[in-house]
């Protein structure tokens, strides 16, 4: 290892990577003659040449043996990269990385963390916004928050709560609309779409009718979050999840036209982590998770369904 000259591997690596002295020297930043003098000692050093003489200013060729070496250089350099990278992200014991969707960060998680930072002042969380669940696989992050229908293969999937669908809208268009109080009264009724299949209108019409409840038209959009949006805005009235709708309901930014008419979803959000034993931080994290959901389902069990009109 003491007799490796490390600077012209370094060198002699990058102009294999990039195919030519120019591009590796910009990288280096360093001038253009210094990685040819760099190049030039490897190869007396090694008693091989590396390149092919060429004339003109063709792409280099490389030599069998520099082919070689400069395989090996590359991969070794990358490889010790990549490993002083993953060193100088490792996370210290009291930071967390939390992954979840768009719209259960902005509307249930971001109102709450203030007092997860009361609970436990010392616990740095970092909310990333990813529907991805690789990352957990490779420790960028500690654990997500999942809607949806779980558990995921591989992976600890724990049920946090249930969830249940219910129409919203905003006070005033209610007023517009002759303050809608049964199902019947939403047809006719401009409607606003979630894209997402558990969030679809067709299951409430399924429960609570009407049966001329016209789902074709309305707005569609690939948010949650800007369905409420939208609802709030009087553009139309939303299909929410309770957990995410319920803050707008409690302030009255949105209003629920037929009352306690809810359509129950069972388990809805999931954390969800690698299966080893978290570190104490994420375990503290996952337990005020649970602290927060505890006693906090749905805010009424749906009634049964109604005669459709």
């Amino acid at each position: 290892m003491n007799e490796l000259p490390l600077n012209a591997l370094r060198a002699f690596a990058l102009v294999y990577a990039h195919g030519g002295v120019r591009a590796a020297a910009r990288e280096l930043g360093m001038a253009h003659s210094s990685v040819s003098r760099h190049l030039g000692e490897l190869s007396r050093w090694l008693g091989v040449p590396l390149l092919h003489t060429a004339a003109g200013r063709g792409a280099l060729v490389f030599t069998p043996q520099g082919e070689a070496l400069g395989h090996a250089t590359l991969a070794g350099l990358q490889a010790i990269g990549q490993a002083v990278a993953a060193l100088r992200e490792t996370r210290p014991a009291h930071a967390v990385i939390l992954s979840t969707s768009p719209s259960f960060a902005i509307r249930w998680l971001l109102p709450r963390l203030p007092q997860l930072e009361q609970a436990h002042p010392k616990i740095e969380l970092s909310v990333l916004v990813d529907q991805k669940l690789d990352a957990l696989d490779d420790g960028r992050i500690d654990l997500a928050l999942r809607m949806g229908r779980g558990p995921w293969p591989g992976l600890h999937s724990e049920a946090l709560m249930d969830d249940a669908l219910y129409p919203v809208m905003s006070p005033a268009l209610w007023q517009a609309s002759g303050r809608p109080s049964k199902p019947l009264q939403l047809a006719g009724l401009r409607l606003l779409h979630d894209r997402d299949p558990q969030a679809a209108w067709e299951l409430w019409r399924q429960l609570h009718g009407p049966a001329k409840l016209a789902l074709q038209g309305g707005a569609r959009y690939a948010s949650s979050d800007l369905v409420l949006r939208a609802a709030a805005l009087g553009q139309g009235v939303a299909l929410a999840r309770h957990w995410l709708a319920a803050d707008d309901v409690a302030a009255g930014s949105l209003v629920r036209p037929c009352g306690e008419l809810s359509v129950p979803l069972g388990p809805s959000y999931w954390i969800v982590r690698p299966p080893a034993p978290p570190r104490p931080a994420v375990a503290a994290v996952i337990d005020w998770l649970r602290w927060q959901a505890a006693g906090r389902g749905p805010a009424a069990a749906p009634t049964k369904a109604r005669a459709r009109a």
